[in-house]
C-alpha cells in the first residue's frame, strides 16, 4: 500500500491515486510490435519472378504436361482438358494413379490467379506431385 505521512504521525495515510505507470508501459511496446509488423503484413509490391538457374532435373519418357495459355485454355499434353473436368481428363491418362508425376506451366501473360485455380483443382483431384517448369536462364 502507498502512502505519504499525514501531519506528523506514524500512521501513514492510505494512497487512493491508480498507478498507470505499467499500463502505459505495456500499452508502448505494444505500439512498437504493431509498428514493426504492420508493413511486414501488406504484400502489395508488384514483382517479376526470376528464371531458375537451377540445373534442368532429367525429363522422363513420358511427361505429362499441362499447359495453361494465355487465353486461359488447358491442354493436357496436345489434347484440350477443361479445367472443370481436368480429374476425370487426368485419371484417364494415367490410368487413375494419382502419384504420377505431373508437370504444369503457365504463360508468362497468364493470371496467377488462374495459375492458382490450376493448382486447386489439381489439389482436389488428388495429384500431389507436380512440378512446375520454367524457362531456364542464359
Amino acid at each position: 500500500m502507498g502512502g505519504f505521512p499525514s501531519g506528523g504521525g506514524d500512521e501513514l495515510a492510505e494512497l487512493s491515486e491508480i498507478n498507470v505507470t505499467p499500463f502505459i508501459d505495456v500499452m508502448l511496446v505494444l505500439l512498437i510490435i504493431f509498428m514493426v509488423a504492420a508493413p511486414l503484413s501488406s504484400v502489395d509490391q508488384r514483382i517479376e519472378l526470376p528464371a531458375s538457374r537451377a540445373k534442368p532435373a532429367p525429363r522422363p519418357d513420358k511427361p505429362l504436361i499441362i499447359t495453361l495459355q494465355p487465353d486461359r485454355s488447358l491442354l493436357l499434353g496436345d489434347k484440350p482438358a477443361p479445367l472443370a473436368s481436368l480429374g476425370e481428363v487426368l485419371d484417364a491418362a494415367t490410368g487413375g494413379r494419382r502419384d504420377t508425376p505431373l508437370f504444369f506451366q503457365a504463360d508468362r501473360a497468364a493470371a496467377y490467379e488462374d495459375v492458382m485455380a490450376v493448382m486447386d483443382a489439381l489439389r482436389a483431384a488428388g495429384y500431389l506431385q507436380v512440378g512446375l517448369v520454367g524457362r531456364e536462364a542464359g
